[in-house]
């Protein structure tokens, strides 16, 4: 039954390519974002979850 239908309907063998590049062109642009991200960014978000707030310099006399 599908098969009749999307038989009957005309440019319907262009969307699967189309979906392909897409997804093609998605994935390429996150790999070039990736290998191109700032590698201080990378190690800012690496400690944030271990950060308490604290400057690592103060000393526990000063608070």
């Amino acid at each position: 039954m599908y098969k009749q239908i999307l038989e009957s309907i005309q440019g319907v063998d262009i969307w699967p390519v189309i979906s392909l590049v897409i997804f093609f062109l998605f994935f390429l642009g996150i790999l070039v974002k990736v290998a191109l991200i700032d590698k201080k960014f990378i190690k800012k978000m690496e400690e944030m979850p271990l950060d308490d707030g604290t400057d690592s310099n103060q000393s526990n006399e000063q608070n």
